[in-house]
């Protein structure tokens, strides 16, 4: 669109159906790939992206072209048969319903990418799901307790 300008950088949070270790080290790169293509076919920048088996981080440089629950409906759809076409798994790759997402700025940036390509290291320290509420209540993001990425009952 013709003089429009903006400048959106998002961190994506989303995992596996039941926070199940799913992704395995040995695909994970081919992933993160396959990941950025789509990041790129709609148009966004992928400026970072890492994760561990029970979940993946994206920080992306957001276009104003598509909506935010597009681009994750892409995303996880897109990937999840691409997953299940090769046989990475051996019943079938689900993305969990719902994804966390945090904009930032830009003199925030070198910081998210550190924190993302850093996943590895970082998880010696602390689980995702104590990770991801701390990021909900460092955003001030209210809530339940009950949603947030729940294994199977």
């Amino acid at each position: 669109m013709a003089n429009t300008y903006s400048q959106i950088h998002l961190h994506f949070i989303f995992c596996p159906k039941y926070r199940l270790s799913l992704i395995d080290s040995s695909w994970e790169n081919e992933l993160f790939r396959y990941i950025c293509g789509i990041t790129e076919r709609n148009n966004h920048k992928m400026i970072s992206i890492n994760g561990m088996a029970d979940h993946l981080h994206m920080l992306v440089g957001f276009r104003t072209n598509q909506s935010i629950a597009d681009f994750m409906q892409d995303v996880k759809a897109d990937s999840s048969q691409w997953i299940n076409r090769n046989k990475f798994c051996k019943s079938r790759f689900d993305w969990q319903t719902g994804y966390g997402v945090f904009s930032y700025s830009k003199s925030q940036i070198s910081d998210v990418i550190n924190y993302i390509q850093n996943q590895k290291q970082h998880h010696k320290k602390i689980n995702f799901l104590d990770e991801y509420k701390l990021i909900l209540q460092k955003f001030e993001v209210d809530y339940n307790e009950q949603y947030i990425f729940k294994h199977p009952e």
